[in-house]
């Protein structure tokens, strides 16, 4: 391994230029003018995912062909890349995730559309399976059901580890329920296609967390009657969970601790490799505004000692060595200007910092994949003037694979800078602002999507990339209640919706412009889902900032929404929160009297999560109030999520949307 670290950072301090392994995927040549057309930003990612066998043999390329086509696999044998060796798909189904699971089997979910609308919550209009796809028999097997995978296990090369849960990724966190759902877990034998139940979760330990070696490590369970949430361990070869884990329990009936439930990192944890006995853990101790990483004795239930604390924000993932199977610690990341790493493996870092220095643009890197022996990887770049990179890097030499929108040249787009400023009352707000060529002051958005509590650090951000090529400032705020910030953040928005967490926006739009930076008569707002209903906030509030707002899959009616999902035996924090989302507060639908600049809206018309009936009663309630200064715009067959949109919904999305900012938004247009 020392071998390969060497000759790989010594060859690639030399390599300038790309290989001439690099694969035929790009379309296109990039588009030479500054302006970028609609129809470029509203393709489906070009490629998708690639990923590299564990033998480190063959390489597949998950990728698009076309504008209205559907993805297909093609598999590369990586010692020849002029052609591809098997090229699949599921057809009548699309596949949307494909990866390498062992030598010679690819695990990956498919979808199809099965129903013509939504009829409750939640209710998809795809039908999923689950496919396995062997490369030596060049044959197809499949399960009906949307698994997701959770080890490749790679000390059972025959078999993998699958959980039934939600196939589609849902970045929103829009849904707080989905953390007490059970779901159940299985061993799959990838040559015969049997499955055994490893673990079933039931409403006591619904979801559970396993080590590398597919063994039950970690869960939780919420106590009916007094609805604390305790974590339990489990050593390897016990068959029942232990006792609470000591420090680790808190009640969800008070409203505290909400930032430790719905952060989706509060509690991510990993077994020791050193020592099972041990584990390395994300939590904020009593008293700690922010989460760290801890080393817990899982035997005796106690904390050893804080690992790495960041002075700004949160610990919100853990990063494990890039090789498959080897499951030591080797670094943290968390929140800035781009996802920081605090390393605690010197060779992991240095093979990082070297890729770094030769992928164009790096700022964001991630080893994807990797071989077994370490020689062959896969690695991504995703950052303000990368769409999404995929390089191959092979016995010390790299070649750039692709990317999901070749279409777009670094030149085209814009940069991004990290502030942070003050908010009325003094609290610190993080934002990033994507900065349009030329001289200010500029128009701005101010762009919101989801949550609200979700963390919104932008890496790469195609609306803000397209707003700033046709000459917007874009303002994207961190306002309290956002997760990775602390949890007085997180909690100074409890409540606060429509209240403080807009103010929050508002003050960003008045530091920007007490900069030079804006001009104050040519700002508009826009957001999709919690990012549509502060949308919305905006065009009611009579403060005379926004000339124009623009609300995407938006929460019109908080309490019909609240009404529509309320789980029966939900601990009463969650409750609140859901209440406090806009049922309890501003609710938009009953302040239309106030809507006195231009709105667009826009909705799906098979939103799974934010139902077509919030535009359509939105709509219903303008009409009623005489205000006529509106425009609908329905996307049909789309769901709420970004991932179900196809060429013709973006460009739809994307081609409204500008028109409506030139022509539209306020006198003369922003």
């Amino acid at each position: 391994m020392q071998t390969f670290k060497a000759s790989l950072l010594a060859a690639m301090a030399g390599v300038a230029t790309l290989g001439a392994t690099a694969l035929p995927i790009t379309p296109a040549v990039a588009q030479s003018e500054q302006r970028v057309p609609i129809d470029v930003w509203s393709l489906r990612s070009v490629v998708n995912s690639v990923s590299v066998s564990p033998d480190g043999k063959h390489l597949l390329v998950h990728k698009v062909e076309s504008r209205e086509g559907e993805y297909v696999m093609e598999i590369y044998k990586t010692d020849d890349m002029s052609k591809p060796l098997r090229r699949l798909n599921a057809d009548p189904m699309e596949i949307f995730t494909a990866g390498w699971v062992s030598d010679r089997h690819i695990f990956g979910n498919a979808w199809k559309v099965v129903r013509k609308s939504v009829k409750r919550p939640e209710e998809d209009i795809r039908s999923y399976k689950s496919l396995f796809y062997d490369l030596e028999t060049n044959k197809f097997s499949e399960v009906d059901g949307n698994f997701g995978l959770e080890s490749t296990l790679p000390n059972e090369p025959n078999h993998i580890l699958v959980s039934a849960g939600n196939a589609v990724a849902d970045p929103t966190g829009v849904d707080p329920f989905a953390a007490v759902r059970p779901r159940a877990y299985y061993k799959v034998n990838l040559r015969s296609g049997s499955r055994s139940l490893m673990l079933k979760g039931s409403e006591n330990f619904r979801s559970a967390i396993f080590d590398g070696d597919g063994n039950p490590f970690m869960s939780q369970r919420i106590e009916q009657g007094s609805n604390e949430n305790k974590t339990f361990f489990r050593q390897i070869g016990d068959g029942s969970w232990g006792s609470p884990a000591a420090g680790l329990t808190y009640d969800l009936d008070e409203h505290e601790n909400l930032y430790r439930f719905l952060s989706g990192f509060v509690g991510q944890a990993i077994r020791s490799t050193e020592d099972p006995n041990m584990a390395y853990l994300i939590w904020n101790a009593d008293g700690d505004d922010k989460a760290a990483l801890w080393e817990y004795d899982i035997a005796n239930g106690r904390f050893v000692k804080k690992l790495f604390e960041a002075p700004d924000a949160d610990i919100t993932a853990i990063q494990t060595h890039s090789i498959p199977g080897n499951n030591k610690l080797v670094a943290v990341r968390y929140p800035g200007a781009k996802p920081q790493r605090h390393w605690f493996d010197e060779e992991e870092k240095a093979l990082y910092e070297a890729l770094e220095a030769q992928i164009p643009n790096a700022h964001y890197v991630r080893i994807t994949s990797r071989s077994r022996d370490g020689n062959t990887m896969v690695v991504n770049n995703i950052g303000p003037r990368d769409p999404g990179s995929f390089w191959l890097v092979k016995d010390g030499q790299m070649a750039k694979l692709g990317s999901r929108n070749p279409l777009i040249a670094p030149e085209q787009l814009s940069e991004v800078k990290y502030i942070r400023y003050k908010a009325r009352d003094g609290l610190e707000i993080p934002a990033y602002v994507t900065v349009p060529k030329g001289e200010g002051p500029f128009p701005l958005v101010v762009q919101h999507n989801g949550g609200p509590h979700v963390n919104g650090m932008v890496l790469y951000d195609e609306w803000g990339q397209m707003l700033a090529n046709a000459g917007y400032m874009v303002l994207a705020p961190q306002n309290r209640i956002s997760t990775g910030w602390g949890k007085k953040h997180f909690d100074a928005g409890y409540g606060e919706h429509g209240l403080a967490m807009q103010d929050d926006k508002d003050d960003g739009v008045k530091y920007l412009i007490d900069q030079g930076l804006v001009d104050p008569d040519r700002v508009a707002f826009m957001g999709w889902s919690y990012g549509g209903q502060a949308a919305l906030y905006a065009l009611t509030r009579a403060n005379g900032l926004y000339q124009c707002s623009i609300a995407g899959a938006a929460v019109a009616d908080a309490e019909k929404q609240y009404k529509g999902r309320r789980g029966v035996n939900s601990p009463t924090a969650l409750d609140d929160w859901s209440q406090r989302r806009g049922m309890i507060g501003v609710n938009p639908i009953d302040k239309v009297a106030n809507a006195d600049i231009p709105l667009l809206m826009i909705h799906p018309d098979d939103d799974r999560r934010v139902m077509y009936y919030h535009m359509e009663d939105f709509k219903k309630a303008m009409e009623k109030a005489g205000k006529t200064n509106a425009q609908y715009l329905t996307l049909e067959g789309a769901d709420h999520f970004s991932t179900t949109h196809m060429f013709k919904h973006q460009q739809a999305i994307n081609a409204k949307i500008l028109d409506f900012l030139e022509n539209d938004c306020g006198p003369g247009g922003l």
